[in-house]
């Protein structure tokens, strides 16, 4: 099967050569393509000089667009397997084939990695755990599936997903509402548990103030796709 690993990458200069080391390392039957998002710092340079496949985008997409052409260049080469990781070092490839065994022996169309099933490992920040947990209930109530770690960036996903994903992708925090597209179409989705660990270098894009625009447009958003 062909398999891709999408590495959506915004000022990353710091993890982005340990990120793909590791996918080297731990995954090589998996090819891999960094989405640079036009970052400011030298993510591309060292992407080159270090012989990274990447795809540079000429303008700042926002996490959501880079993701969405990782996707599209998944599904245009023929991958019958896609996965997003950070570039920050916080998803760990050696869970890969937890999380393929579950997709293809379970006819899945999507897997999460959650850190929150075994609880061990780096489990964020308490105020992201609330917001997680609020994600959790939501989408219970809504969709009637419990996902404990919807704001996860590690997910794996089947040529199915990937044609709805590059249709239409939100282009802010894509996680949570990506699920709940998913759940509403009746897509099989579920967890596995996974150890991740603290980001590896750069700052998080996702501030306090960030973080209370992030509930209220996330969850509107979920709220509007169980509407459709």
């Amino acid at each position: 099967m062909k398999k891709l690993i999408i590495i959506p990458a915004f000022n990353e200069q710091e993890s982005i050569l340990g990120t793909v080391s590791r996918i080297r390392e731990l995954a090589p039957d998996y090819d891999y393509i960094v989405v640079n998002d036009c970052s400011e710092d030298d993510t591309l340079m060292i992407c080159r000089r270090n012989h990274i496949r990447v795809l540079n985008l000429p303008i700042n997409l926002g996490i959501g667009g880079a993701v969405q052409t990782g996707y599209r260049y998944a599904y245009e080469n023929g991958y019958e397997i896609a996965v997003q990781m950070d570039g920050d070092g916080q998803h760990d490839p050696a869970y890969l084939s937890v999380l393929e065994e579950a997709l293809v022996k379970d006819g899945l169309d999507m897997v999460i990695g959650s850190r929150f099933i075994d609880n061990q490992g780096f489990q964020s920040s308490t105020i992201r755990r609330v917001g997680i947990r609020f994600f959790t209930a939501l989408l219970l109530l809504l969709f009637g599936q419990k996902i404990t770690d919807a704001t996860s960036g590690m997910r794996m996903c089947n040529r199915r997903v990937m044609e709805l994903f590059i249709r239409d992708y939100p282009r802010d925090y894509p996680e949570p509402e990506t699920v709940a597209r998913l759940l509403r179409h009746r897509f099989g989705v579920r967890e596995v548990p996974v150890m991740m660990r603290e980001r590896q270098g750069g700052v998080s894009s996702i501030s306090m103030k960030k973080s209370i625009y992030y509930m209220m447009k996330v969850s509107m958003a979920i709220l509007i796709e169980r509407l459709r």
